[in-house]
């Protein structure tokens, strides 16, 4: 082949035909115009990468609400050791979700904020010096121990009232725990204060597994007959899935949570609706890095590509922007 056929062949590499793609047409927020957060939130649709899963969950929320599906908001800890506690504070005292599922961090922690805040540290602070203080790090955030001396103090008692409940023949459930702790603490800046409130179950499918377990396992000592019984929260959990029209997750974070909500609707043949919010990657088959089409080939969400998206990212940079944008006192349901 001769070098002006070859140069020829190379041309129709590089400028290969190109078909036409409709589309959104990627164009960011254009600050030389006084813009609201809706309107630069609006803009987030065309900027691409995740910006556009962003302005996509907002659509989902927002179709969640104005179709009236049940929302499950499935959250881990960190959200509660964070200032997203708050913004679900938020969301619950107004009843803009319908069921809570987070671990037993997500339950303490927010308790333990009524008694004594937490404080913000460093991330490369090193953890001798802090073990020696006696100051436990979550990422940059702070926790003295004496917030944790405050909560036995606290929930010792609580525990002793619950073990009465439980000799008078009442099923002690994680759900009633999580209630009966929300009235006792008494405090509306308590995510589960307004929980018991409005009356919105809040599962916790790994009920020991945190500092709660910890005062759990020093109460048996003394109290050997102490049970807590989880299958009747796993029927009540995947019972409001089954009976709802239809359902929407909002999941930050990923592990048991996650898969917790999941599974429950799987016995609808999937959510609806499903926003993901988590940086975790699948290729180590973790169920926590498991994308959304993962959960599709279970059944757990239903296969409508419109209908879910994953945005990677720390919850604690996008969730209070769908919020803002999807869940506004205006648009209650």
């Amino acid at each position: 082949m001769d070098l002006k056929k070859k140069i020829e062949n190379a041309r129709k590499a590089v400028f290969k035909k190109a078909e036409q793609v409709q589309g959104v047409k990627i164009q960011g927020p254009d600050f030389n115009k006084e813009l609201s957060t809706e309107e630069i939130l609006n803009s987030y649709e065309g900027i691409g990468f995740q910006a556009s899963n962003l302005a996509k969950a907002i659509k989902l929320v927002k179709k969640m609400r104005e179709e009236k599906a049940t929302i499950f908001l499935a959250y881990t800890s960190g959200m509660i050791s964070s200032g997203i506690r708050d913004v679900i504070r938020y969301l619950v005292q107004n009843k803009f979700v319908d069921v809570l599922i987070t671990t037993t961090g997500g339950l303490e922690e927010d308790l333990i904020k009524c008694l004594k805040p937490f404080v913000l540290g460093k991330f490369d602070e090193p953890g001798k010096n802090l073990r020696e203080k006696g100051v436990n790090r979550i990422g940059n955030i702070f926790v003295p121990n004496d917030r944790y001396v405050m909560y036995e103090d606290w929930i010792n008692p609580q525990l002793k009232e619950i073990l009465k409940m439980q000799k008078s023949g009442e099923n002690i459930t994680p759900s009633k725990i999580v209630s009966f702790l929300g009235e006792k603490i008494n405090n509306p800046e308590s995510v589960y204060y307004w929980a018991a409130k409005n009356k919105i179950p809040v599962f916790m499918p790994a009920p020991l597994d945190g500092s709660t377990g910890d005062m759990v396992y020093f109460f048996k000592q003394s109290n050997p007959e102490f049970k807590i019984d989880v299958t009747d929260d796993l029927k009540q959990l995947i019972d409001i899935a089954i009976n709802a029209d239809k359902t929407g997750m909002i999941i930050l974070g990923a592990g048991v949570i996650k898969h917790a909500v999941c599974n429950a609707n799987l016995f609808r043949d999937g959510a609806d609706y499903a926003v993901y919010i988590n940086a975790a990657q699948e290729f180590d088959g973790s169920d926590s890095g498991a994308t959304p089409e993962e959960a599709i080939s279970w059944g757990k969400i239903k296969g409508n590509k419109d209908n879910y998206v994953k945005i990677y990212s720390d919850a604690t940079l996008v969730f209070p922007l769908i919020v803002a944008s999807a869940f506004n006192k205006s648009s209650k349901k």
